[in-house]
């Protein structure tokens, strides 16, 4: 991989050191004191002894033979400083993007095994040039002939032979002082030589390979964000000519299944994408609109499985429009989990209706939407399901295998963290957009309630870094007084192996479950982003999951991001966990297969690498749903092609990466009016 932006800062701080402004003597001395108000004299100085060599006569013989006889070495390079500054003023030239382009296509030749010096020395410089965008030109010049190679003046042949010993002792990059030279004499030219360390040299550099390397990159990145934006349009549902959501997946290869009907939540990423491309790009915000108001006409549909009636409030998991010949009209077709695969209703849908409802009115300012009669009872329904007084002793929502996003058995009922993540967001994204008239008053204090007790539940019981997992490791058993601290009896012995070599110093992460005499220590990538996206853990919590990727980069990231499960179930824990399901086996599906994403992080070069990696495979690939194997390299098994869910998410990454405001359209920031709670876990009673 190509340095970090933090050992590109190292290097160029000693490149800094190494390029110390030039002693001057005589003339030349009052030339440097006149230009002393300029903020760096060693470029002028530089600048102005070359347009004085284009000005004055040769010197005479017996200085030349001097001067040659000490610099052979200097003199078979003493076109570098001309040629660092015509490409310096070629590079100044191009448009921000165009040096985007040609720096990253330069950073990965330069970082492979087949790079060539001329390579090398070409991203060399462009390191030097790229790092000082903004600043001083000539601040620019002076730094990177310090990576480029050190000047050395002609002295008298006195002088030189006097300090020869001494220059061949000195390690740091100096221009030296000039002897004062009768008139009509003229100043030698000025070589600049490599530095060892660094081998840069613009001797070799070809500014049309440079230029095409440029619009090479350019137009892959262009011509896939075409693709994608021609893709995802071409999967609109319509009904009576007005788009209403975007299809799960298109493959013309294998069989539709119910890869043909809209998925609520596989919209969001698609409706996201409509809402954050400028509306002169083709912004469609109408298309989330008509969506959520489709959506919640079918909320009010009877519900009925077998003999048993759903909740008024339950969201469909997907519908689709089909035309009645017979009637010769189009009609809507809704599945409220009656007929999914392990006939679990989707807990997650009603939540993702109302996050995408907040990011619809965040984005727009359209507030009649949210505070229309129908909208305002809609979500009341929702949040009643969710708050209503049951046996519960946690503010966690009891879920069954299979409703969310993995909608297959995989050992996730309980209290699984990615409903727990969503179900925080829909709680504060709806107290944003609730009113207060008739009993709306009433929700909004319990949801305040439920708010309080859910972050300090999660913050506290399912966060494990190093520490806590020592803790764990130590814990004592059949704690019966209110005081324990091993409240949910957990037995150290279940701890899995993998967990001691996984967890790093430095980093943490929010575990799958926690329930009586039960925590699943696995990685799971959805509640993890959503609580970061949610600010449902603390800014101290979200910087330690992003230093846990980067530490276990190859487990969870490897060639394609993101592994959405980790590690994957094997062998027995396989067969008793998942019932033997043929689709989800080790590292693929859900148990461990990697699913192109991107996140809010707060750290541009994370999100950079990571969209970089699933550019590289994405298009070519067919943008396929999943991807298997360990370090997510092979399309998945059973992976639908044209996945929408994979178009949009690279196309919502690629926005909030060209315009970082948008991360606002779908983030929150930490609820300031929660105070931070002064109960610890053995007196949380």
């Amino acid at each position: 991989m190509s340095p970090s932006f933090r050992s590109l800062r190292d290097f160029l701080e000693v490149t800094d050191a190494v390029a110390d402004p030039p002693p001057s003597s005589g003339d030349f001395e009052k030339e440097v004191e006149a230009s002393s108000g300029k903020e760096v004299e060693t470029a002028d100085y530089l600048i102005d002894l070359q347009q004085k060599e284009e000005r004055t006569t040769p010197i005479d013989g017996q200085l030349s033979e001097t001067l040659e006889k000490e610099s052979d070495e200097a003199s078979e390079k003493s076109s570098d400083f001309s040629a660092f500054q015509e490409f310096k003023s070629a590079w100044n030239s191009l448009p921000s993007a165009d040096k985007d382009g040609v720096s990253e296509c330069f950073k990965e030749a330069s970082s492979g095994s087949l790079a060539t010096d001329k390579v090398k020395s070409i991203h060399n410089g462009l390191v030097s040039l790229e790092s000082r965008e903004g600043e001083n030109p000539n601040i620019t010049i002076e730094k990177c002939q310090g990576s480029v190679g050190k000047g050395e003046s002609y002295k008298s042949q006195e002088e030189n032979e006097s300090t020869e010993k001494t220059e061949k002792l000195k390690k740091m990059v100096r221009v030296q002082s000039y002897e004062k030279i009768a008139d009509n004499a003229s100043v030698a030219h000025i070589s600049l030589k490599s530095y060892a360390s660094v081998g840069t040299s613009f001797e070799n550099f070809e500014l049309n390979g440079i230029y095409s390397a440029i619009k090479s990159n350019n137009t892959e990145n262009t011509a896939m964000m075409e693709e994608a934006w021609e893709t995802l349009q071409k999967s609109y549902v319509y009904y009576k000519g007005r788009p209403v959501g975007t299809l799960a997946a298109m493959d013309p290869t294998a069989e539709a299944l119910n890869y043909n009907q809209v998925f609520v939540r596989d919209f969001v990423p698609s409706g996201l994408a409509c809402l954050m491309r400028p509306a002169n790009a083709g912004g469609d915000p109408e298309i989330v609109k008509n969506f959520l108001l489709k959506t919640l006409h079918l909320q009010g549909w009877e519900k009925r499985i077998d003999n048993f009636t759903l909740g008024e409030g339950v969201m469909p998991a997907s519908f689709k429009v089909l035309y009645d010949s017979h009637r010769q009209k189009e009609t809507l077709v809704a599945d409220f989990g009656g007929s999914a695969i392990g006939r679990v209703a989707p807990v997650d849908s009603g939540f993702w209706w109302i996050i995408l409802l907040r990011s619809y009115t965040k984005c727009t300012h359209d507030y009649t939407l949210s505070e229309m009669p129908e909208v305002q009872r809609g979500m009341k329904l929702i949040l009643n399901l969710c708050l209503s007084d049951g046996f519960d002793t946690f503010p966690t929502l009891l879920c069954a295998d299979g409703c969310s996003m993995i909608d297959r058995r995989m050992g996730i009922y309980g209290y699984p963290i990615e409903i727990q993540a969503l179900f925080y967001f829909a709680l504060r994204c709806s107290r944003q957009m609730l009113k207060p008239e008739r009993d709306g008053k009433e929700l909004i204090e319990r949801i305040d309630k439920r708010i309080t007790a859910l972050t300090y539940h999660i913050r506290n019981y399912y966060w494990l870094d190093f520490t806590q997992l020592n803790n764990i490791y130590r814990y004592k058993t059949e704690e019966y007084s209110h005081t324990a601290v091993n409240k949910f009896n957990v037995i150290p012995e279940s701890i899995p192996d993998w967990v001691f070599e996984f967890m790093p110093l430095r980093g943490g992460y929010l575990i799958g479950n926690v329930s009586p005499a039960r925590m699943d220590f696995r990685w799971f990538l959805v509640g993890n982003c959503i609580a970061i996206l949610s600010s449902l853990v603390t800014p101290a919590q979200e910087t330690a999951i992003m230093d846990l990727i980067e530490e276990r980069w190859e487990d969870l990231i490897g060639e394609m991001p993101l592994k959405i499960v980790y590690p994957a179930l094997e062998g027995h824990d396989w067969r008793t966990v998942t019932g033997f399901d043929p689709k989800n086996t080790r590292w693929s599906y859900h148990n461990g297969g990697t699913w192109p994403a991107c996140i809010k992080t707060g750290r541009p070069q994370i999100a950079k690498r990571a969209i970089e990696l699933m550019e590289q495979r994405l298009s070519k690939d067919g943008w396929p749903e999943y991807y298997d194997g360990k370090a997510g390299r092979y399309v998945g098994k059973q992976a639908r092609k044209y996945q929408t869910w994979s178009i949009s998410g690279y196309l919502v990454a690629k926005l909030m990466i060209e315009n970082p405001a948008n991360l606002l359209i779908i983030s929150l920031e930490e609820d300031k009016r929660i105070s931070k709670s002064k109960l610890t876990r053995s007196i949380s009673f």
